[in-house]
């Protein structure tokens, strides 16, 4: 259910919910800035990275042999130099570093990586970041300081999964299920900070790693307080009890002038969509789906809701990867065109102003995550757009824990996003059968599309088969895409190091933004 919101932050939806204050002391209170406070929106259920935590990198307290850098492309992290395919493709050898320990003082070695990846593909185990890993079917220590993975079929963005957070092999040793295991609370890493305090639905504590690869950061404490309400962040971070956090961007506008504080806008791959589910009848009808493509305002909801802090999106391929973008898929905003469509088909306005079809009425729900200002009002200006057409969509601002049974029959304003490989984010929304696929959407040629675009090798090959995908798409979407929302910041200005970055659709507390480099900033 990633569309929705990554598998690892689902549990945590009642808890966060749930959180309204913190005892941490005043931001600005802090007087050297070796300290920093922090606002997320949601609160993680797990620090397990085999159960999703951190799974596009930078944790702050995992480091995985690979790391995504600004320009998006991949360095070694506890790797000693970038992973090396196989000549057929069905193998990567990674060298592995020697000079790394983990944040309980044991060294790091290739029986923590053959560990980490054996768990993952131990049914037993539960890891529910097995789905990613699919074509992974096994892992072996070659000496040392080199380990291979195997794989069933070739996969060309293999690399870029080797993010995941490398654990002791000592906490994997008494194997079994991981839901029960401490590392859900009390991680072990080799990342540039350990945990110290979690107090659940309040906030989470780390401190520095000062054996860190790359040195001790020079923030020595990090607190990230849960506030899912995206009003209630602005006003705490008004009162001067956070250094940072992420906002609507018409939260954000009014920081802009405030002394001390600065406003940053990231590019992204975080398509906000809407899914239109196969079995719903209104929903699973081709030409409705085509006539909502057509219907709705895309740059009109940029200008007026995010203040032009977007792209307007006709398909799921992000512009963060213009190697694999079609200029020409797109879908123009034209009310006449969704008209005719629904004409066409059968579907005949009444006196109401609504269509109907065989007595079912153009009706649907329309599903969105309470506390979300930027999907309340994207699902509100959709709503819009789609009267204006004759279909009526019923608005549901719903917990994240009440939306995920309902997926299959009803619509939801989702989330997701990938600027590193078009595969990740792509494969599981829209293949058939994928289990990241909420609303049941299959189409043969789009699935040829995206097989090939996983399993070629030769970049020009793979940037061919994401066009075709396009296509495919175009003419039968499966999704209304809306925009690629940029993420907006407001951080206190009391450090140096900020680096400016392509968000995934995951950003926040310790992850990406502005605090995906957290531990090489400097105070002031």
């Amino acid at each position: 259910m990633r569309f929705l919101l990554p598998p690892v932050l689902l549990v945590a939806a009642v808890a966060a919910s749930a959180c309204t204050g913190t005892t941490t002391p005043s931001a600005e209170g802090t007087k050297d800035n070796s300290s920093i406070v922090l606002a997320d929106a949601t609160e993680p259920a797990t620090l397990n990275p085999l159960l999703g935590y951190g799974s596009e990198g930078v944790s702050k307290i995992f480091d995985g042999l690979v790391e995504h850098r600004a320009d998006r492309t991949l360095r070694p992290q506890l790797a000693a130099e970038a992973p090396r395919p196989a000549a057929d493709g069905l193998s990567w050898t990674v060298k592995l570093r020697t000079d790394v320990k983990f944040t309980d003082g044991t060294t790091f070695g290739a029986e923590d990586v053959v560990a980490t990846y054996r768990a993952l593909l131990d049914p037993a185990s539960g890891a529910t970041v097995r789905s990613k890993f699919a074509m992974l079917t096994g892992v072996e220590q070659l000496d040392a300081q080199d380990v291979r993975f195997t794989l069933s079929k070739p996969y060309a963005p293999f690399p870029d999964l080797l993010v995941l957070g490398i654990l002791p092999s000592e906490a994997l040793a008494a194997g079994g299920p991981l839901a029960t295991s401490p590392v859900n609370t009390r991680p072990v890493g080799t990342g540039p900070y350990r945990l110290t305090e979690w107090t659940k639905g309040d906030k989470m504590v780390l401190e520095a790693n000062p054996e860190h690869l790359e040195g001790a950061p020079k923030i020595k404490k990090v607190t990230v307080v849960f506030v899912p309400d995206d009003n209630t962040r602005a006003q705490r971070m008004e009162k001067g009890e956070l250094d940072g956090t992420d906002l609507p961007p018409r939260l954000a506008a009014k920081f802009a002038q405030t002394t001390g504080m600065r406003v940053l806008d990231h590019s992204t791959a975080d398509l906000r969509a809407i899914t239109l589910p196969t079995a719903n009848p209104v929903t699973g009808d081709p030409a409705m789906r085509l006539a909502l493509n057509s219907a709705v305002n895309r740059q009109g909801m940029i200008d007026t809701l995010l203040a032009g802090k977007g792209t307007a999106a006709s398909t799921p391929v992000p512009a963060a990867l213009p190697e694999f973008v079609d200029p020409d898929a797109t879908f123009r905003y034209d009310k006449a065109q969704a008209d005719f469509l629904l004409d066409q088909a059968g579907w005949v306005k009444g006196a109401d102003g609504l269509r109907a079809r065989n007595g079912v009425t153009a009706s649907f729900t329309l599903m969105y995550p309470t506390g979300d200002v930027v999907r309340s009002d994207l699902a509100t200006a959709f709503a819009a757009d789609a009267r204006a057409v004759g279909v009526d969509v019923q608005l549901a601002g719903l917990s994240r824990e009440a939306i995920v049974p309902r997926l299959a029959k009803d619509a939801v304003l989702g989330g997701e996003g990938d600027p590193f490989d078009p595969d990740q984010a792509l494969y599981g929304m829209l293949h058939t059968g994928a289990a990241a696929n909420p609303a049941g959407y299959s189409n043969p040629e789009v699935d040829a599309a995206l097989d090939a675009g996983r399993t070629l090798l030769d970049p020009a090959q793979r940037a061919a088969a994401y066009v075709q995908f396009q296509r495919a798409y175009l003419a039968a979407p499966g999704l209304v895409t809306l925009a690629f929302v940029s993420h907006t910041y407001v951080v206190r200005e009391n450090w140096t190091g900020y680096q400016q970055v392509v968000d995934p659709s995951v950003h926040g507390g310790l992850s990406w933004g502005p605090w995906w480099n957290l531990q090489k900033w400097t105070p002031k």
